[in-house]
């Protein structure tokens, strides 16, 4: 117990440290450069004593859950020999943590809304979720794909510069022939779909799978499926566009 106090309190150090900068920006800009009273002070500070908490107590439960989990899963599915459930297994993680996706649902229904305003589809709310729940869906779906590539790319051992050259590739072809008012949005989906919760499983993922397959290094081939979970949002996005445009 007391060795747990003692790495929280750690970890609380660590985290006033991490957001030091950012206090002292706000301080700076707030009271140097603009030289204006902050309204609600009490409630500002005590604001970042929840942050503070928060985030310390989130990198805890990181390192004693979802870090650990995910290697765990890893090895059980290698072990397993089973190449199907090992693919299905990443392609759920990927789907399933970013459907329910905030930042994915918010983007999503603004997306809507813009498109339908351009006239992509018929003007109406029930028009406009449907098409939002449609681009949702198609973002998760990339993820899900994202992660069965590089799971088969860490068991086959290929170089990851050319999967992510060839990808860029793609998005740059896609690029010219979407329609422009979808451009935007698909490059933001790249960036939306790596949560909080996607990133440390499927690292975790990726990690543990590289520890367990013979001739495979952790460091070369362990990392790697975020950057395809935010290629692949791009290109299906794309193609999402030109799909409905047609």
């Amino acid at each position: 117990m007391l060795g747990v106090i003692r790495g929280m309190m750690g970890l609380l150090g660590g985290t006033l440290r991490d957001l030091a900068p950012i206090i002292l920006i706000i301080a700076f800009f707030q009271f140097v450069v603009l030289r204006q009273p902050v309204h609600n002070l009490a409630d500002i500070a005590v604001g970042f004593l929840f942050v503070i908490l928060g985030l310390t107590v989130f990198i805890r439960g990181l390192e004693m859950a979802l870090f650990p989990l995910g290697e765990a899963l890893a090895n059980a599915f290698a072990r397993k020999g089973s190449l199907f459930w090992l693919l299905s297994f990443g392609f759920g993680l990927g789907f399933g943590t970013t459907v329910a996706e905030p930042a994915l649902i918010a983007v999503s229904e603004e997306a809507a809304r813009v498109m339908s305003g351009a006239g992509f589809f018929a003007e109406g709310e029930a028009s406009k979720a449907l098409h939002a729940q449609a681009l949702r869906y198609t973002v998760a779906v990339s993820v899900g794909s994202s992660l069965v590539i590089g799971i088969l790319r860490i068991l086959k051992g290929w170089p990851i510069q050319w999967i992510i050259i060839s990808g860029y590739i793609l998005v740059a072809v896609l690029t010219m022939i979407a329609p422009k008012e979808i451009v935007g949005i698909a490059y933001d989906s790249g960036g939306v779909t790596t949560s909080t919760i996607t990133v440390p499983l499927v690292t975790a993922l990726g990690v543990g799978l590289a520890s367990v397959i013979k001739g495979r290094n952790p460091m070369i081939d362990g990392f790697g499926l975020i950057a395809f979970a935010s290629l692949m949002p791009i290109i299906f996005v794309l193609i999402f566009g030109v799909v409905i445009s047609a």
